[in-house]
């Protein structure tokens, strides 16, 4: 992982850990469901723009890499992966 990729995704994660934190706090205090759900919500997609910047930085990297070398079998695996994350499948 490239040392920005890095420190951005651990400031998001510190982000993700403070906005769950307050999901759990808000729970605590029988707060209005609604307003629990749209904070899940909030944390959802924070955790989605996390998962776009590691595997941004995974294709930029690894997959890169894999790709243009004269390994057929890194090649592969490197698809493979990328085809059981993104289709859901199991590697």
């Amino acid at each position: 992982m490239k040392t920005d990729t890095k420190e951005s995704a651990l400031k998001r994660l510190a982000r993700i850990e403070g906005q769950v934190r307050g999901v759990s706090k808000m729970i605590s205090e029988d707060r209005y469901c609604i307003d629990v759900v749209r904070q899940v919500q909030a944390v959802k997609a924070a955790l989605s723009g996390l998962e776009k910047v590691v595997l941004d930085d995974h294709l930029e990297t690894c997959v890169e890499h894999a790709l243009t070398s004269e390994d057929v079998a890194a090649r592969r695996e490197k698809v493979e992966e990328l085809v059981a994350v993104l289709g859901g499948r199991k590697k």
